[in-house]
């Protein structure tokens, strides 16, 4: 078909070739560049044709129609990454990634997808399924040839290897799964009793008047979720309704939804009154930050620093950052800052989707099941268990034996690639 746009007899493999491109009524359309990838050396590994049209959407529209007529049709949504994994030119982790770092808003996410296209993953995946291909080995060997004399010391050996395995698997998921917000942007919680300025710090950080402020304690009824960028990272700030004792279902339902907006967040700011003594409604926010103290980075804040003093800050147990938030936030942006860095400066590998967190996660299960059968000398149920972990980690970066299973994955990329 390109020869058929360009006139031309023929173009060499990867060589940029100026030339004018003619439409169905063999006018001239365009001068373009145009590239011919000879497979196999192409990203589908199949013959592929590049047109570099001028911009804009109309010289571009009708080269496409002009494709069409001649016999082209459209790329189905993920089409070339599939036709790439097909042909053996990446594998499932590197297609995940190409999906990702086409979405991607953030620029440390961007390098970790990078990282993937670049085959950390893909080696992480053969270096555990080769280690545990090599256990399986012996094991059935043992349950085939019992009555041999093998090494005495084989078993303590196999648990060494299990246990040193079995840390890196979880170490993987664990900070993984500490680290999700990196693709689709963290997520902070403004939380509080009412009338503590939530809403006020949210207009600050976002330098605009997002949410309405009013004196009225209650005056935000339902959570109020917007984009931030702070250094590097792309976050998602949510503001809460007031936690307090509701006093309609309304109301109840707001506080329900701030409670969700903790327990979905990574970072949480939670904010006190500095012009209002210390009350049973601070007291049952502290108490609240305390269950998800282990598991969520809190920062706390006392608001109205501006007005006189009448909070006891030595309720607060620990360091706390104080402002008025009609004022300045850059201490507290700074502190987020840090956090976010914290964050994203691990060097350890990032499984980046669901599905291959879910496949470590398993793997890391049963190695840890056949760890136990090992000791009980339960070798049957130990292969099975290290079969199944072998199938989970293999998943990551290999074909599922369904094709529907492939349709549905790829459909999520976007038209054609």
């Amino acid at each position: 078909m390109a020869l058929k746009l360009s006139h031309k007899k023929n173009f060499e493999p990867r060589l940029a070739t100026l030339t004018f491109l003619h439409d169905a009524q063999d006018d001239a359309i365009d001068q373009a560049i145009v590239i011919y990838f000879k497979a196999p050396h192409s990203f589908t590994a199949e013959d592929v044709v590049e047109f570099q049209c001028h911009g804009g959407s109309v010289v571009a529209g009708i080269v496409l129609e002009t494709l069409l007529h001649h016999g082209a049709r459209l790329a189905n949504p993920g089409e070339f990454s599939k036709r790439a994994f097909l042909n053996g030119r990446i594998d499932l982790s590197e297609a995940e990634a190409i999906a990702a770092l086409i979405e991607t808003k953030s620029v440390d996410a961007a390098k970790m997808l990078t990282r993937q296209l670049k085959g950390e993953l893909r080696h992480f995946v053969l270096h555990v399924r080769e280690l545990l291909i090599e256990i399986l080995a012996f094991v059935e060997v043992n349950i085939d040839y019992a009555e041999e004399d093998l090494p005495l010391d084989m078993i303590e050996k196999i648990k060494v290897k299990l246990d040193t395995l079995a840390k890196e698997l979880f170490k993987t998921y664990e900070s993984s799964q500490r680290r999700q917000g990196l693709m689709q942007g963290f997520k902070i919680a403004i939380v509080g009793k009412p009338n503590v300025g939530k809403s006020s710090l949210l207009n600050t950080l976002l330098s605009y008047d997002r949410a309405i402020i009013s004196d009225i304690a209650g005056t935000t009824r339902d959570t109020i979720e917007e984009e931030l960028r702070i250094g590097s990272h792309l976050v998602r700030i949510v503001d809460t309704a007031g936690i307090r004792q509701a006093h309609d279902t309304i109301e109840k339902i707001g506080i329900e939804r701030s409670i969700a907006a903790i327990e979905e967040a990574e970072i949480v700011i939670a904010l006190f009154d500095n012009s209002t003594p210390y009350d049973h409604e601070d007291e049952t926010m502290l108490a609240l930050l305390q269950t998800y103290s282990a598991s969520k980075q809190i920062v706390m804040v006392l608001n109205k620093i501006d007005l006189p003093n009448h909070f006891e800050t030595s309720h607060l147990n620990g360091d706390f950052i104080a402002l008025s938030c009609q004022n300045d936030s850059y201490e507290l942006t700074q502190k987020l800052q840090t956090i976010l860095d914290q964050t994203t400066v691990e060097d350890s590998l990032m499984l980046t989707s669901t599905r291959q967190i879910d496949a470590v996660k398993n793997t890391h299960e049963n190695v840890q099941s056949s760890y136990t059968l090992l000791g009980e000398g339960e070798l049957e149920l130990f292969a099975f268990h290290i079969n199944a972990a072998i199938q989970h980690i293999s998943s990551i970066t290999t074909a599922f034996d369904r094709d529907e299973i492939l349709e549905k994955m790829f459909s999520n990329f976007c038209l054609g690639k």
